[in-house]
């Protein structure tokens, strides 16, 4: 089964990103490499919502560009997407899973209720994958 492979530094970086940006959505490029069905976590580079949303979520082409050139350089690929859902479940949305399709990686989603995260991946539906703290 996929899973995704985070270290707890990376996972409280995600957590304090998400806390500290309510209301509004966070998000982030998650850089790392895929090995058999684990997607490994390397590298978090954390991203502004430009939408100040707190339903949606978009990162500017520049901080896309950016991340993709740290990728790059650190030999490293997008294995995932972060966000946070702050008033909500940690489920994908309509929207979320409208762009799982274009970025077919491990989605992290963090509810702003439990506090808890989870990970989603699209294959013919969306699954639910076990997020490993290495």
């Amino acid at each position: 089964m996929e899973c995704i492979v985070l270290t707890q530094k990376e996972k409280d970086k995600l957590v304090a990103h998400a806390i500290g940006q309510q209301p509004s959505e966070s998000c982030a490029m998650l850089l790392g490499k895929k090995v058999d069905n684990s997607w490994n976590v390397k590298e978090v580079f954390l991203t502004q919502n430009i939408d100040n949303s707190q339903t949606n979520f978009t990162i500017s082409p520049e901080e896309l560009l950016k991340g993709y050139q740290l990728a790059e350089k650190m030999h490293l690929e997008l294995v995932g997407v972060f966000h946070s859902h702050p008033n909500s479940d940690a489920i994908p949305s309509s929207t979320d899973k409208k762009f799982m399709q274009n970025n077919p990686v491990p989605w992290i989603i963090f509810s702003g209720i439990t506090n808890d995260l989870s990970a989603y991946l699209l294959d013919s539906d969306v699954i639910e994958i076990p997020i490993k703290i290495d």
